[in-house]
């Protein structure tokens, strides 16, 4: 009789084990999953400033400062681009890098062109009340504000790869649509940049030769109106990018060498309509 007690009791107990509802795992995205080193799943907007400056800018390193308030404020929530282009650009005669670029030549045109320096456009945006994109220095921080309280509309994963051997850097990007997107003209543009450069620079109180300079605009991996997303921008898929490029020894003759662990990739999808605007930013370093 207990044997047959201890049967039953086995019995159900199994039943019970068995019925038990194992919930299913869900992935936030179709498709493969993300780099796991890139946390997707609550990356916030980042905002792009792109500050126009030069050496010859006498006002210009109080803009850099500003920067340098603005990222100790923000983190990575802000992403930093110092474009050298204009008629404060050209390098010194005893200068050790000339930071012009034909792209920068070109953003400045498409962007501005800035009434006065330093000058600065927050993620390509046209706010309420203003005249242009370019803004001034003291308007950056409120703006950086407003355009970092909106959710992302897309969200960026970057993983770069960079060869030492042949300096070749292969840059493969992850879109991710939280929203349908249905601007017929959506871009994505792609910037190297690279810091802490020890340079002249003009300042209030004269020509120094210790400036350091940061996020130094180098070169694109896109041309500087971005490449257009042909694929249709649908919440739920992943459109996957990739990008080439051979970074130099030197940038221009005569140089010092190039400093590829100071480089970084900036990476950005905006429109390509008469808004220009900035729907995502992020900023990878070429080595990790």
């Amino acid at each position: 009789m207990k044997y047959l007690l201890f049967g039953l009791i086995l019995g159900l107990t199994l039943l019970s084990t068995s019925c038990h509802e194992i919930p299913p795992v869900i992935n936030p995205f179709m498709g493969d999953p993300p780099d796991t080193t890139i946390d997707l799943e609550n990356q916030m907007r980042q905002v792009l400033i792109e500050e126009f400056t030069g050496v010859r800018c006498v006002q210009c390193p109080a803009g850099s400062a500003e920067i340098a308030s603005l990222l100790a404020i923000h983190g990575e929530r802000l992403v930093a681009v110092s474009i050298h282009a204009g008629d404060f650009s050209y390098p010194f005669p005893q200068s050790h890098y000339n930071f012009q670029t034909s792209e920068g030549e070109e953003l400045i045109n498409f962007l501005g062109p800035p009434i006065s320096y330093p000058s600065a456009v927050i993620d390509r945006t046209l706010f309420d009340g203003e005249a242009d994109l370019i803004l001034g220095r003291n308007d950056w921080a409120g703006y950086i504000a407003q355009e970092k309280a909106i959710d992302p509309v897309i969200k960026i994963a970057v993983v770069p790869n960079f060869n030492e051997t042949t300096r070749k850097l292969d840059v493969e990007v992850k879109l991710y649509p939280q929203e349908d997107i249905l601007d017929p003209d959506v871009r994505i543009s792609l910037m190297l940049t690279e810091s802490n450069i020890v340079d002249y620079q003009d300042t209030p109180d004269g020509k120094v030769d210790n400036y350091v300079h940061k996020h130094v605009l180098r070169d694109m991996l896109t041309s500087y109106l971005g490449e257009g997303i042909s694929e249709t921008l649908i919440s739920g898929i992943i459109i996957t990018k990739n990008f080439s490029y051979t970074v130099p020894e030197v940038w221009n003759a005569g140089e010092t060498a190039s400093n590829v662990e100071e480089m970084h990739v900036v990476v950005f999808v905006h429109l390509g309509t008469t808004t220009k605007e900035v729907l995502q930013a992020i900023e990878v370093p070429v080595i990790k």
